[in-house]
């Protein structure tokens, strides 16, 4: 939940954000060169910039703990996965920084988990990396054309749902609540619209599903036309020329 007395700092923060977003991928598809991997580079380092300074911040202040602090939760680990997508742009760290920046991250960005008001840093961190989080995703798949491969979604889903489970193993061992496996959200979500706790882990998972094909379902036109073509490579050969067919029959 946003601060009482900063939804117009948050929202203008958000809006400024997404504007920087547009206009980069905007910018990418219109004029691509080598300034998009800088740009990538640019923003997986305010992403580390961003958890690190979050981390350095608790410590400092000794309130870090091992039940609420460790970068567990998945926009947590999304920073840390779309930071190194931006450098290395390696498929299945773009796939994850795609699926779940559109996913849970958006989701936070829109109904946000914050109780502090602007302009505090806790304020600037959040909103740094989890808007921080969707431009990257919409940067490497929109503006640099790095589109998911064929059978993204189960394999997001099939990595999702790994790392739910071990964050759901540690949460079971020191008593966390990250991803809230444990318990509900202490300030309202749109985990709430998905029934009680625990059965809002699985309507999630359906949603995921729902949600991760709809965002794969744009580039279906273009896998569909990279395999006709494929195929038609592969009946003409390699210098383009059509096979002679073959005469069977004995030799002379």
């Amino acid at each position: 939940m946003i601060a009482t007395v900063s939804p117009l700092g948050y929202w203008t923060s958000v809006g400024l954000g997404a504007a920087g977003c547009g206009a980069l991928c905007v910018a990418a598809r219109r004029r691509p060169g080598t300034w998009t991997a800088w740009a990538a580079r640019t923003i997986g380092a305010l992403l580390l910039a961003d958890a690190a300074s979050y981390t350095v911040g608790l410590v400092v202040a000794g309130t870090f703990s091992l039940r609420t602090s460790l970068p567990l939760a998945l926009c947590d680990v999304g920073v840390l996965v779309a930071a190194v997508a931006c450098w290395w742009q390696v498929p299945l760290l773009v796939e994850l920084t795609y699926f779940w920046g559109l996913t849970g991250t958006l989701q936070a960005v829109l109904t946000p988990d914050l109780n502090v008001p602007f302009p505090h840093l806790v304020f600037f961190q959040y909103v740094v990396g989890h808007v921080g989080i969707v431009t990257a995703a919409l940067f490497l798949v929109v503006g640099e054309r790095l589109a998911p491969r064929p059978g993204a979604v189960p394999r997001v889903l099939g990595v999702t749902a790994a790392y739910t489970a071990f964050v759901g193993l540690v949460d079971g061992l020191t008593g966390a609540n990250y991803m809230f496996l444990r318990k509900p959200p202490g300030e309202w979500t749109l985990l709430r619209l998905l029934g009680p706790w625990p059965w809002y882990v699985a309507s999630a998972t359906a949603v995921a599903l729902a949600v991760f094909t709809a965002l794969d379902a744009p580039f279906w036109p273009a896998r569909r036309r990279d395999e006709a073509r494929r195929r038609r490579e592969e009946v003409a050969g390699p210098d383009g020329a059509r096979p002679l067919p073959r005469i069977s029959g004995r030799g002379g």
